[in-house]
């Protein structure tokens, strides 16, 4: 359960209408500080990560579940008040070395990588913490004991809250001012600090990078550790824990300022007031509000509260196949292929035309993410809102105004135009990471509506009976459907990236500056790219809904960005195949998978973990590379075995 869910045991009066509101208010106050100590815990930690390393480390809720995990094996052995607290030091020292070895052994190769790749390594390391809990502790939910000697509760103001609950909040500023002695009065968080300002320097000093980055990780690890294993007495412990805590602690670092452990605090505090408020005062947007101020924070004041700038981003992935026109041979094989694929139904059984015709949904919604961000030079974290808005523009149009499939395939893509050209004006006004944490602000705001609004969206029940037209309703036409879309979407943006708007994208995108001196405006252009991206998104997340014959707010949630980055950056970032390649990759894996073995996560994380370090290329890239290699060795093998004066 996520702190934005959680509700405190005393929130019914005890007397119901003749409390005084204030008490009420008081007591909620008292529960939104509980919870802003164990939040503040985990977004502590991994504020302090990404400011010396800047690693957007995904994998960091994961170790957070680890934590309450090996937190409750070890409580329910050592049953006393010191054996409790000792089990939560032990466990999060425990995951502290577990992050320490992935460290070494994989954030080291991949520190001056771009901070892309280094999310898709943190999200291959959270996909096999996720099945190793399963491996271990089994699916279902575990029950930890309470804290010896905390089980009771104190009255206040007529309500019942818990003796653990003020414990957390002593905690919380405890936890700071340890945190604040460490930094400023110790040469080591002196160093820490230098290396948040300027790691350059800071190696030109002579300092041992390496083991600095090393000792921050295995700290910010145990922060996050020991904030999962608080939770045991307040929350059963689950393998959902990383996934409903992760959106949170990018709320809080983003708001508080990347790198700023005061400002973590104070984020911590609002979010969990909010969070607390929303639910007694708002409860039909509480789940929005957070998600509104963040992006509020991030248009008024991009680098946070208390945070700085930070300098900019590695966005130059490692490109071996780049956008390039195609010629007479290329364009031959293309339509080869694509007649090929139409013959696929006669190949595969139904079973294989379903997964075809998922992959094909998959094809369109990377390329259209690939356009956003090879050529228009903008990351998003938050794609899975196109995709979404489609599938619900689709889903609302068949059930609240009867549309036929046809029209309800335009209606999709055109409520993602409209919402994403309101959300991408405040967004393309920021770039590298800012631009990043907006668009994930976006769509979490949408994901907050869709589950919240029930009585249009059915919230987490979803909207169902979402059925194609009869022409398209057998599995071969959906697939062709598909195809068609995908090929349509290949064919549009390879036509885009060579027209003028797509020059001028790339222009901006490689030297803004010298463009912006010749007068293009950077954010209409981009503005525009993003809006026609948000459009083929949209086309993938209509066809979604009726190949699924329904859709759910999972639709819209971070994993489902964090899909669209992998197959992006796992087939080749900068060309339309590797976009295609993959899409049907992950896609296809990511079904077999799921179908074939018990723990396709672990599988599929260490493979996206072995291409990352391997093949930072990705797949087409890599390819490109090794045939050009190839060329090169035949060209000189011809010319050694070339008798002198023979002219080639």
């Amino acid at each position: 359960m996520s702190f934005a869910a959680r509700q405190p045991l005393s929130f019914a009066p005890t007397y119901p209408g003749k409390e005084p509101l204030l008490d009420l208010y008081f007591a909620q106050f008292l529960t939104g500080l509980a919870n802003a100590a164990s939040l503040f815990l985990v977004a502590s930690g991994l504020s302090l990560i990404f400011g010396v390393t800047r690693i957007v480390n995904f994998a960091h809720a994961a170790f957070y579940m680890l934590g309450a995990y090996l937190a409750y094996s070890l409580t329910t052995r050592w049953e006393s008040a010191l054996g409790f607290w000792a089990a939560l030091l032990v466990a999060a020292a425990i995951v502290a070395a577990v992050g320490t070895v992935i460290e070494i052994l994989l954030l080291r190769r991949i520190y001056h990588a771009p901070e892309l790749l280094q999310l898709l390594a943190t999200f291959g390391v959270t996909l096999i913490i996720e099945d190793l809990v399963r491996l271990i502790w089994g699916p279902e939910d575990l029950v930890g004991p309470r804290a010896p000697g905390l089980e009771g509760a104190f009255t206040i103001f007529g309500h019942q809250l818990p003796i653990y609950d003020f414990v957390l909040i002593g905690l919380g500023p405890a936890v700071l001012a340890g945190l604040w002695l460490l930094l400023n009065r110790t040469r080591w968080g002196t160093l820490v600090r230098a290396a948040t300002q300027d790691r350059d320097m800071v190696n030109a000093l002579g300092v041992n990078q390496k083991w600095l980055f090393t000792s921050v990780f295995a700290l910010g690890v145990f922060l996050a550790a020991f904030g999962g294993g608080l939770q045991i007495p307040r929350d059963a412990v689950s393998h959902f824990m990383d996934l409903s805590v992760i959106t949170e602690v990018f709320v809080v670092v983003v708001i508080g300022g990347l790198g700023s452990i005061p400002g973590a605090f104070l984020a911590a505090v609002i979010v969990s007031e909010l969070n607390a408020f929303g639910i007694l005062v708002l409860p039909g947007i509480s789940l929005v509000l957070i998600f509104i101020v963040m992006a509020v924070v991030l248009v008024v004041r991009p680098f946070g509260l208390l945070g700085k700038p930070m300098p900019k981003s590695r966005t130059n992935l490692v490109t071996s196949a780049v956008w390039k026109p195609l010629g007479n041979a290329a364009r031959l094989a293309a339509l080869v292929f694509a007649i090929a694929m139409v013959f696929l139904p006669w190949v595969l059984g139904s079973y294989g035309i379903g997964v075809a015709a998922e992959v094909m949904i998959a094809v369109t919604f990377a390329i259209s993410l690939q356009f956003l961000m090879s050529v228009g030079g903008l990351d998003s974290f938050g794609h899975a809102a196109g995709l979404g808005l489609g599938a619900y523009g689709a889903a609302l149009s068949v059930q609240y105004f009867a549309l036929p499939m046809e029209l309800a395939l335009i209606a999709g893509p055109i409520l993602a135009v409209l919402v994403s050209a309101i959300a991408g004006w405040f967004c393309v006004r920021l770039s590298n990471i800012y631009f990043a944490m907006l668009t994930l602000a976006f769509a979490q705001i949408v994901w907050s509506i869709a589950f919240q609004w029930v009585e249009v969206t059915g919230g987490d029940n979803g909207i169902i009976g979402v059925w194609p037209s009869a022409w398209a309703s057998s599995a071969q036409a959906f697939y062709w459907l598909t195809l068609a879309a995908a090929v349509i979407t290949i064919v549009v943006f390879r036509h885009l990236t060579f027209s003028p708007f797509g020059y001028a994208l790339r222009a901006l995108k490689d030297s803004p500056m010298r463009s912006a001196s010749v007068g293009l405006s950077q954010q209409k252009v981009q503005h525009l790219a993003f809006t026609i991206s948000a459009f083929f998104a949209g086309l993938a997340g209509a066809l979604l809904a009726f190949q699924k014959g329904s859709v759910f707010p999972d639709s819209l949630g971070i994993s489902t960005s964090i899909d669209a980055l992998v197959m992006v950056l796992l087939g080749g970032f900068g060309t339309v195949s590797g976009s295609v390649v993959g899409a049907v990759v992950y896609k296809t894996a990511s079904i077999w998978l799921m179908s074939n073995t018990d723990y396709p996560r672990l599988i599929l994380g260490a493979l996206i973990i072995t291409l990352v370090i391997v093949f930072p290329e990705g797949i087409v890239g890599t390819g490109a590379r090794l045939i050009r290699w190839w060329q090169a060795r035949m060209a000189m093998d011809r010319s050694v075995l070339q008798p002198k004066g023979e002219v080639a």
